[in-house]
């Protein structure tokens, strides 16, 4: 829970449902600048709808941005320079790009959001005409998001690339529950070797940009063959909406006398409770692992981006120790503007409750500027969840994907139990946001606080280093296989000189191994198969 938690916990900014409700709000604030003040009043200038909303997009990140000391001045920044490109989106990225890289980390001597790819690290902004559709409908997109909604075939390919030469190998490294490949039986581990009839494997520089295009298509045939045991597949699959579950697998193992509840999560999407109390995709994993006695665990976080930071403290709840509640478990940390109550630019953001209705207090609309962003009023305690009480060790795979809410459940931890990581070095995000919205059609993402646990440690910017380290995320077999590279050396964390129970299968000439790939050689087909972020909408109003 939070400290002065409110009974009626407010949700704010919901994805999709602001462009419904308020298609007869205000399109975007219409700025008032000034070049001596941080968000005070001024003259309000003229132009264009996608000038002001240049000037919007300066001015929030004037007041909300996490960095914003970093900020110029409107006229020597000149947002409206960016407005060079046919389409609006453009413009907009150039300047939240611009914008991004102004505030440089003392430690890597480079922009807190550089990346070395010409685009922020951490900000965004979606378009929402774009959004992923919900399971009934039929609108186009290509990733599962944070509230589980998917259109797409259902799986997660990638290129692995040899070191020396341009062959490579694409590896089926996730299915999606509920999609359309996971209804064909297709699994993880599977070695494509045949797109639509075509060989794929001799040429990445020649064949990835056929290979991406036939997976973002309407239907597409793949064949080769389990990586495991050699046996053979040729399936067809149609892109469809489908609802999926963020829970890949579960399953109990038991090494040495220890029974280990290994749970590999793909997102924290939306919990299924309205109040958060309950999960039902959660929940049962748990109830299983503590009917069956579980004495450790480990977490596979290796593809999960993040997602909304309350799904994390429920799953910190469930992994945490029986004595937890009421200790702390993370500190949200805004900027000293918006600590003060003074961004009020954020009174152009409705508060939205989770049935998607504005919110009211004693009669009056509330906005965003009404919420309570003082360090006391943004610090998450630990409520004990469901019965799984007596673990004490856990271990976290993590890989180069492993981001923002993923990060949080770790360093939250980290002060009451004993948390080892096992993998590649994580994503490095420990900021959040809650997203604004303007034009009533883009909504923006960047960082407004920063997290820390309850020994003050956080700032894992470059990524937190694993215990173990080791770049190799073995493609080969589905998750939970106690055969598989970062499980096997999991449980060897928590029961050390123990051995696989499964027997491993000799497939012909295939030779996966540590020497076949580097871990920097490892392409996703789609570099946006996760979602990265830390979404906060848990606000509180001042009182």
């Amino acid at each position: 829970m939070r400290i002065n938690l409110l009974s009626n916990r407010l949700a704010a900014f919901s994805l999709l449902l602001f462009v419904v409700t308020f298609s007869a709000c205000k399109k975007s604030p219409k700025p008032e600048i000034t070049d001596n003040t941080n968000g005070g009043s001024g003259g309000t200038p003229s132009g264009t709808r996608a000038q002001l909303t240049l000037d919007s997009l300066y001015l929030y990140a004037k007041q909300i941005y996490y960095w914003n000391d970093a900020i110029p001045e409107y006229s020597a920044f000149n947002p409206r320079q960016f407005s060079g490109k046919s389409q609006p989106i453009d413009n907009y990225n150039a300047e939240l790009f611009a914008l991004t890289q102004l505030k440089i980390n003392p430690v890597t001597g480079k922009p807190f959001e550089y990346n070395g790819l010409g685009y922020p690290k951490y900000s965004r902004i979606d378009d929402l005409t774009q959004a992923n559709p919900s399971a009934s409908s039929s609108l186009k997109s290509a990733n599962v998001d944070v509230d589980n909604n998917g259109y797409d075939v259902g799986i997660r390919p990638v290129f692995y690339t040899y070191s020396n030469s341009d062959k490579y190998d694409l590896f089926v490294t996730a299915v999606y529950p509920g999609s359309p490949a996971a209804a064909a039986g297709v699994k993880r581990g599977w070695l494509i070797t045949k797109v639509n009839g075509n060989a794929v494997g001799a040429s990445y520089t020649k064949e990835s940009q056929s290979v991406f295009d036939s997976f973002s298509a309407a239907s597409i045939t793949i064949e080769g063959f389990n990586a495991s045991d050699g046996v053979k597949f040729n399936v067809t699959l149609n892109r469809a909406s489908y609802k999926s579950s963020p829970v890949y697998a579960s399953k109990v193992i038991t090494r040495s006398g220890k029974k280990i509840g290994y749970l590999a999560f793909a997102r924290f999407s939306s919990l299924s409770s309205a109040d958060g109390s309950s999960d039902k995709y959660l929940d049962p994993v748990f109830a299983d692992f503590s009917s069956q006695g579980v004495t450790d665990l480990v977490i596979d976080l290796r593809y999960n981006g993040g997602g909304y930071v309350n799904t994390a403290a429920y799953l910190s709840n469930l992994i945490a120790p029986s004595g937890s509640s009421g200790q702390v478990m993370f500190t949200e940390i805004y900027n000293a503007l918006m600590q003060s109550g003074k961004a009020t630019i954020l009174a152009n953001q409705p508060l939205i409750g989770i049935d998607g209705k504005i919110l009211y207090q004693n009669g009056r609309m509330l906005t965003a500027a009404d919420d309570n962003y003082t360090v006391a009023g943004n610090t998450t305690l630990f409520s004990k969840k469901g019965s799984l009480g007596g673990v004490s060790n856990v271990v976290f795979i993590v890989s180069r994907n492993t981001a923002s809410a993923s990060e949080i459940v770790i360093n939250c931890l980290k002060p009451y139990m004993n948390v080892k990581l096992v993998g590649d070095t994580t994503y490095g995000k420990p900021v959040g946001f809650f997203p604004v919205t303007i034009e009533n059609r883009y909504q923006v993402y960047m960082p407004n606080f920063e997290t820390k646990n309850a020994r003050n440690e956080g700032g894992y910017y470059t990524g937190i280093v694993p215990d173990v380290l080791d770049e190799y995320d073995d493609p080969e077999y589905v998750f939970g296989d106690e055969r598989e590279n970062y499980l096997s050396r999991a449980l060897n964390v928590l029961a050390p000189g123990s051995t696989s129970t499964q027997s491993v299968a000799s497939v012909g000439n295939r030779k996966a191994s540590t020497e076949s790939f580097r871990s920097q050689q490892i392409k996703p087909v789609n570099p946006n198969s996760e979602f990265v972020g830390m979404i906060e909408r848990r606000h509180l109003p001042k009182k």
